[in-house]
């Protein structure tokens, strides 16, 4: 059988290739653009405030910015195009086949079904020679038959007789679909006729030189490198380069702000002109602030890098809230901070490598500050609506030595906190908007940290520890708290023996305050926190909390942190939107030290986008010797001991060195004899 490639000049072919290559491309694109974001930031719920501060129209402006650029705009217009280059083929394919000519076929010409027999054939045959013969049909006037009309079909008539009148003929078109029988097949090329015309072969090779030498390559090469050139906190590796340069161990959350300020991803928003422009006024404005420490101004008038210096002056312009004056500078003063805390993350994981506390910490507190838009140590006051450093210290008076947080304001009586304020210079309803605020934000607080081994009472050398933390959002102020009254919350129950869903924590067993067992709690969805209260910051941003173990000796940290951003039980109630009070579990997994001992860490549990939040409390980890955890078994299988016929008293007898002698034993041996007779007592007994 031979193959011949012909150009495609009825057009019947290219609108299917045409659909299935761009169905190809065109799908996966739209199903990227309609498929429901699953981000953080756009599934938490919101705080519900009016408060807007000053600058609320650029932080608005740069939130549409960034909106505008996560639209995607590349990939609606090729979907479009692929839209409607998809529905034109479909058109194109609705006329061809409209406009195609019928394949000759020998049944319908003569009205049969593919199963008639040859006598049924030459009947129809003959029936048809009455009718459709030259010599006796007449043209029809209102169909615009003509008399080689009629010859034409009389004419199609025979052949399809003779086709299917011989049974080799018959066979042939039924397995083949022509009389003649295999047939060549033709490939009908959908190209431009210009193109395959003689003399025109070098356009051919042009175009798939061109597709295949120089549009794949760049292509690939473009995706390749733009993969290879981010970290995994989607930071520049030069940046991170950078960074690392920048890391020092005794550094504070000052100099986390002038290491951050080395990004590159500055110098793709300041090019040209807007790489040094306004420098001058951006740091006599931030030099006159007060919010600078004498080693933070010394590094910012030392900088030498002209770029650097404009975005370390914006940095802590954005931090201090300081009005720059001019619009431009303003936003360029909001723009900088979303990328500051990329590069925070990128810092926080360079930090984790060296195991040191003070710079992990340092950078947490860093990435509360960039969110409310607070230097380092501001007052924790600020972060509510309408609080000016001039109200907070007349609030807090003239004999605070540290500054007081949300939590403690709150907790001030209701008559004396309004008093304070008042006299401070708010009036009621600033009062109320930002006493509604605090009420909102969601406070973690632990109850109980204990460690424990899946399966296990003591926690032995090497084995997989589980540090488990129990915890309640109680935002600050609220009234009334009652500590948490089933004391089973705060325990962690180990999952029955084949309950995969209670193993990979699909569900949980409820007891009451007795401790009986209740019912089953079903699958629940993650519930998320509020999205962090932060006026000023340019970006929605959910709430993260970090833990980790540190050795407060050593400065060093024991065991990486645990980040959680979903929680297993509502926070707040969906109708009233009150606290439920639910306790939180919160597991991290670690190996325990290799050797026996009594080991003090410190558990850290960090919000990053709330100052003053910070939990730390002391734990030791008791690490016992596998003798005590031995001896503590043998006690209990004493206390206990199973039947021997069943699985445990089996493994129980294996443990303790036993032999058990099945029951129709002929005891042979004395063991064998001692064991068969113990077996023979116990048989008389049941028979008695």
């Amino acid at each position: 059988m031979s193959t011949d490639y012909s150009y495609d000049d009825q057009g019947q072919f290219f609108p299917f290739f045409f659909v299935t290559v761009a169905g190809l491309v065109t799908l996966p694109i739209t199903y990227s653009l309609l498929r429901p974001s699953k981000d953080l930031e756009n599934t938490a719920p919101r705080i519900q405030t009016v408060y807007q501060p000053k600058d609320a129209d650029l932080v608005e402006g740069q939130r549409r910015k960034q909106k505008r650029r996560e639209l995607k705009l590349k990939r609606m217009i090729t979907a479009a195009i692929g839209w409607l280059t998809i529905a034109y083929m479909i058109y194109l394919m609705a006329v061809t086949t409209r406009s195609m000519p019928k394949l000759w076929d020998p049944y319908d010409i003569l009205g049969v079904s593919r199963s008639s027999t040859e006598k049924q054939i030459n009947s129809r045959y003959r029936k048809l020679s009455l009718t459709m013969h030259p010599d006796k049909a007449r043209p029809d006037l209102s169909r615009n038959e003509t008399t080689e009309t009629i010859n034409d079909r009389w004419v199609d008539i025979i052949k399809a007789h003779k086709a299917l009148t011989d049974e080799d003929v018959r066979n042939n078109y039924i397995q083949y679909g022509n009389p003649d029988g295999k047939q060549s097949t033709s490939f009908g090329i959908a190209l431009p006729k210009f193109l395959i015309s003689e003399g025109n072969g070098k356009y051919v090779l042009l175009v798939y030189g061109s597709l295949l030498g120089v549009l794949l390559p760049y292509l690939v090469g473009k995706w390749w490198y733009g993969s290879q050139k981010v970290t995994k906190e989607k930071a520049l590796i030069s940046s991170a380069g950078n960074l690392f340069k920048e890391y020092n161990e005794r550094t504070d959350a000052g100099g986390v702000v002038a290491a951050l300020s080395s990004g590159m991803e500055y110098h793709e928003v300041f090019k040209g002109a807007k790489a040094d422009s306004g420098t001058g006024k951006i740091e006599s404005r931030v030099l006159s602030g007060g919010i600078l420490s004498e080693k933070d101004r010394q590094k910012l008038e030392e900088m030498d890098d002209a770029t650097r210096r404009k975005v370390l002056g914006l940095l802590w312009a954005y931090l201090g809230r300081i009005d720059l004056s001019d619009t431009t500078l303003n936003e360029e003063k909001y723009e900088v901070a979303p990328i500051a805390l990329a590069l925070n993350e990128a810092y926080i994981s360079i930090s984790l490598a060296f195991a040191t506390s003070s710079p992990v910490l340092a950078a947490y507190h860093t990435s509360q500050n960039l969110i409310q838009a607070l230097p380092p140590n501001a007052p924790p006051l600020l972060q509510l609506p309408y609080m000016t450093r001039p109200i907070i210290k007349a609030i807090e008076g003239d004999d605070q030595r540290t500054h007081m947080t949300i939590q403690r304001f709150m907790n001030t009586p209701e008559e004396q906190r309004l008093t304070l304020a008042t006299k401070a210079g708010l009036d009621s309803g600033q009062y109320e908007t930002a006493v509604s605020v605090a009420k909102q934000l969601p406070r973690l607080v632990v109850e109980k940290a204990f460690f424990k081994v899946t399966g296990e009472r003591y926690i032995l050398p090497s084995s997989l520890v589980q540090l488990v933390i129990k915890a309640r959002f109680i935002p600050p102020g609220m009234d009334r708290v009652a500590p948490v009254a089933n004391q089973h919350d705060l325990e962690d129950e180990d999952p029955e023996e084949g309950d995969l869903d209670a193993i990979h924590g699909r569900r949980k067993v409820i007891r009451d305050a007795q401790g009986k067992k209740t019912g089953v709690e079903p699958e629940q969805k993650p519930v998320q926190p509020p999205l962090a209260y932060a006026p000023y910051y340019p970006r929605d941003h959910s709430p993260r909390w970090h833990a980790f173990l540190a050795d407060a000796r050593q400065n060093k940290i024991a065991v990486p942190p645990f980040t959680f951003t979903t929680f297993d039980k509502p926070i707040f109630d969906e109708t009233t939107r009150k606290p439920t009070y639910n306790v939180q579990t919160l597991k991290m997994q670690f190996q325990a030290p290799p050797h026996a001992g009594k080991y003090p860490f410190q558990v850290h549990l960090i919000c990053d986008s709330y100052i003053g939040f910070d939990d730390v409390r002391n734990i030791a980890l008791e690490v016992d010797e596998a003798a005590k955890a031995e001896e503590s078994r043998v006690e209990e299988d004493e206390i206990s001991e199973p039947e021997d016929d069943t699985i445990a008293g089996q493994m129980s007898s294996l443990r303790s060195g036993k032999v058990l002698a099945n029951d129709d034993s002929s005891g042979s041996d004395t063991e064998g004899d001692e064991v068969g007779s113990e077996t023979d007592t116990d048989t008389d007994t049941d028979e008695e």
